[in-house]
């Protein structure tokens, strides 16, 4: 999983993203709410670990932000010092998913991660419909105005990972550690891109026809819903109108 950390303590965001790397995960740190904030903003993961103090900011406000912006989106996990009932109480109500008090122990720490991860994979086994595409899960196939396409296993879920984050900026490590797996980390992101060029041409991800698949220099790709292109002579014709 692509995993944001966010941790003021420099030895304990150490340790903790040691631990997720040894266990297959990839760790963004950020030690304030607002570095965290904007990271989650313009990037996609998969779970976010919180601290509750903070020296600019405060774990609990991150959550609200975030939720605010995206209900439904990756599992939150708090770990801090803050025991109280209270506090505990309002940040699952708050849309925290767990809450573990410090100090943390490394098997129990990565068996929450875990169990995380498995809750989500369960929430999001619906179909997906996106006119004028339609995903069938338990088929696995991608139609498009009603005709099946011809996809590859690894094209169909690369698609299906981007459809589900439109309008998000997704990392080439995230795609390869989400689509190919942990194991395939080190893979060259060359990999990344030849599949992004034939996903783009097979579902026609063109802004003539109302969708932009767009290259972020030095981040990723982004998937956006737009308007089609029209012919210079048709915008004259609106024009005169």
């Amino acid at each position: 999983m692509h995993i944001a950390l966010l941790e003021d303590d420099i030895d304990q965001a150490a340790l903790m993203s040691l631990w997720l790397e040894d266990a297959g995960h990839t760790v963004a740190h950020h030690s304030d709410a607002e570095s965290f904030l904007r990271a989650t903003h313009h990037e996609t993961f998969d779970l976010y670990i919180l601290d509750w103090l903070l020296p600019k900011g405060s774990g609990i406000g991150a959550l609200k932000r975030l939720r605010a912006r995206d209900p439904d989106g990756a599992p939150v996990l708090f770990v801090t010092v803050r025991d109280d009932e209270t506090c505990i109480v309002e940040a699952l109500q708050s849309g925290a998913d767990d809450y573990m008090i410090k100090p943390v122990r490394r098997s129990e720490t990565l068996a929450r991660i875990e169990a995380l991860a498995r809750r989500r994979l369960k929430t999001g086994t619906d179909n997906l419909s996106v006119p004028p595409y339609e995903f069938d899960l338990e088929q696995h196939q991608l139609t498009m105005n009603g005709e099946p396409l011809q996809l590859t296993t690894r094209e169909f879920e690369l698609a299906l990972f981007l459809f589900r984050r439109i309008g998000q900026i997704v990392s080439r490590a995230h795609l390869l550690e989400s689509v190919w797996g942990s194991g395939h980390s080190a893979m060259n992101t060359r990999t990344v891109d030849t599949h992004i060029s034939r996903v783009r041409n097979k579902l026609r991800l063109k802004q003539a026809h109302g969708w932009k698949l767009s290259s972020i220099y030095q981040h990723g790709y982004r998937l956006e819903h737009s308007q089609p292109q029209q012919s210079p002579a048709i915008e004259e014709l609106q024009a005169q109108r």
